[in-house]
């Protein structure tokens, strides 16, 4: 059963000038609180705009967005909405503001003026979720690019948001950066039930989201869960996305007359149903 809305998503359209075409054109979404939501397409697709209206960093010119019920274009309501989602952007170079780790993850407590003993606890425990306690003391820009990124995401956990967006926050990481990140995401919705919305064109990030959104020129072109959204190749391809590896081998496989169902996706599946034909034969 899904939990309640957080976030509801209604004729959304927006364009960033008046004689621009529409980056989103009526664009409805709803998003669960608990669910981890991964929202795909190549660039230009219009998922980052999308990410920047969740918290009302883009206003809609048509339509409505609402967190937790309030309305991104009621300007009173900006403040909690924006304490409600947290962003986490590409670059977290351009996120650091503190001359230490644990400078930085404090800076946005002491803005919303958040005790001092209070604000000590939550920048212990954001660390540790993002294991980052080590190097509290290191200067940010010491660090790797996946080291950057836990920080990044410290800072906004520590702030207690409902939501965190990570707008192709593992774009420009390396292998053990992005899987380092990946896990610090699953950390979240599994131990904190954090809602996690990430915005990518990798469609290696997605395997363990609970529900993936499709972009394509600024609207909503399919929905699903992994499984169902894998199941149909063709689709994502001609999007002009790359498969999966899992899903590219899959489709290879059959294509050779190996009998695999179609709604493998994952690297673990595939080996295990290969195991299976293995033993038959």
């Amino acid at each position: 059963m899904r939990k309640e809305k957080i976030i509801e998503v209604r004729g959304l359209s927006f364009r960033y000038s008046d004689d621009s075409d529409w980056a989103l054109e009526n664009v409805n979404l709803d998003v669960y609180a608990g669910e981890w939501l991964a929202i795909i397409g190549h660039n230009g697709s219009g998922k980052s705009t999308l990410a920047k209206c969740l918290n009302g960093l883009y206003i809609p010119q048509e339509g409505s967005v609402k967190v937790a019920g309030r309305d991104t274009s009621d300007g009173e309501a900006l403040w909690e909405i924006r304490r409600l989602v947290g962003m986490v952007f590409q670059n977290p170079d351009n996120q650091f503001v503190g001359t230490t780790v644990r400078d930085d993850v404090a800076f946005g407590m002491e803005n919303h003026g958040i005790p001092r003993d209070e604000m000590i606890v939550r920048m212990e425990e954001a660390l540790a979720l993002v294991g980052m306690s080590d190097s509290a003391d290191r200067e940010p820009h010491r660090l790797s690019g996946g080291q950057k990124q836990r920080v990044a995401i410290a800072g906004i956990i520590a702030l207690q948001p409902a939501i965190i967006v990570l707008d192709e926050a593992t774009s420009m990481l390396d292998p053990k950066g992005r899987s380092d990140v990946l896990a610090v995401m699953r950390r979240l919705k599994q131990e904190k039930d954090i809602t996690v919305i990430s915005i990518t064109h990798d469609l290696e990030e997605v395997a363990g989201a609970d529900r993936i959104i499709v972009m394509e020129r600024g609207s909503v072109v399919q929905a699903g869960a992994p499984r169902e959204i894998f199941k149909h190749p063709k689709v994502l391809l001609d999007l002009g996305l790359d498969l999966p590896f899992a899903v590219n081998l899959r489709e290879h496989l059959v294509q050779k007359g190996i009998p695999l169902p179609g709604d493998v996706f994952l690297q673990e599946e595939l080996v295990e149903e290969l195991w299976k034909l293995k033993s038959v034969t």
